[in-house]
Order: structure tokens, then sequence, then C-alpha cells
């Protein structure tokens, strides 16, 4: 296995585990709110947030969502 591979697997890996923490942190944020639907969007992003505050993957997990969304135009 070359380097670059061995690279994107371990990003790779690294995103689904932040993405793992993330949404079980939503999830518990869904539970504290007492199960209110309609506001998932809000719970992802203040679990992202907090999880990602002081992670020093950040940068990476962010790089990797950039580059797997497709763009939108205006």
């Amino acid at each position: 296995m070359d380097t670059d591979t061995r690279r994107q697997k371990q990003q790779a890996l690294i995103t689904e585990l932040l993405e793992r923490k993330i949404r079980l942190h939503a999830h518990q944020l869904y539970d504290k709110r007492g199960q209110t639907e309609g506001f998932a969007l809000q719970d992802w992003v203040e679990a992202e947030s907090q999880v990602l505050e002081n992670s020093v993957l950040a940068s990476l997990y962010r790089k990797t969502r950039d580059t797997s969304s497709p763009e939108t135009e205006a």
C-alpha cells in the first residue's frame, strides 16, 4: 500500500470516528430537549461545534467534509 492510499484511509477513518462522536452528541442533545422533533440540523451543528472545539483533528475533519460535499452555486 502506498503512502497516499494509507493517508487517505487514515483520514477517512478519523472522519468516520469524529462523525460517530458528533452523531452521539447530537442524539444526547435531542434527548436532553425531550426528544422534540424538528431540530436535527441545529443539534448536529451544535454537537459538531462542541466536539470539534478543542480537537486537533478539527481542521482535517473540515477539510475532508469540504472535499466530499458537492459544491453549491449561488
